[in-house]
């Protein structure tokens, strides 16, 4: 398995991340229906809004997740790959890709195949984090899809913002 490489700037990232003071917060309707909106708009069972901090992914929203299941290990996510691009990075069949073909989560539960992430950018040009979609089979999204999901990663980033600005 292949690890997602630490951007060059990720103390500055992490220190934008932490600016946000989002980590670790209970659920939100809002960000819970934008991501029940990307699972619909690409038709997968599963989707996210994650921010990748240091360590571990934590899902800020989630569908198809177990509700205990709140984070996983950065060094074994789709998303430490996608913060790296400023457009949506596409796994069609993960089980075949060798950046993750023997990454735990395709070779066993969930048994991921199919990964789409949005990185959530900040003014400023900082990858917090991604909206994805996820599916046990592989497919690729089309056009629209691919407009609508970063559409909502800038819709989050707007929400991000705006909560960062109320609670000061």
């Amino acid at each position: 398995m292949q690890k997602p490489p630490i951007p060059n700037d990720e103390s500055q990232r992490m220190e934008v991340l932490r600016e946000y003071n989002i980590l670790d917060t209970p659920h939100e309707a809002v960000y819970d229906d934008i991501a029940h909106v990307a699972a619909g708009v690409c038709d997968t069972p599963l989707a996210l809004i994650t921010l990748v901090d240091g360590t571990r992914n934590w899902f800020k929203a989630r569908v198809g997740v177990e509700e205990e299941l709140t984070e996983s290990p950065r060094d074994i996510s789709f998303c430490g790959h996608a913060i790296l691009r400023s457009d949506i990075f596409e796994v069609t069949d993960a089980s075949f890709d060798e950046r993750f073909h023997d990454n735990p989560l395709v070779a066993a539960a969930p048994h991921i195949r199919f990964y789409a992430g949005a990185p959530l950018i900040t003014p400023d040009g900082f990858k917090l984090g991604t909206i994805c979609a996820i599916d046990i089979r592989p497919r690729r999204l089309s056009d629209a899809q691919r407009d609508t999901l970063s559409a909502l990663s800038r819709l989050v980033m707007r929400q991000l913002d705006r909560r960062r600005r109320a609670t000061g």
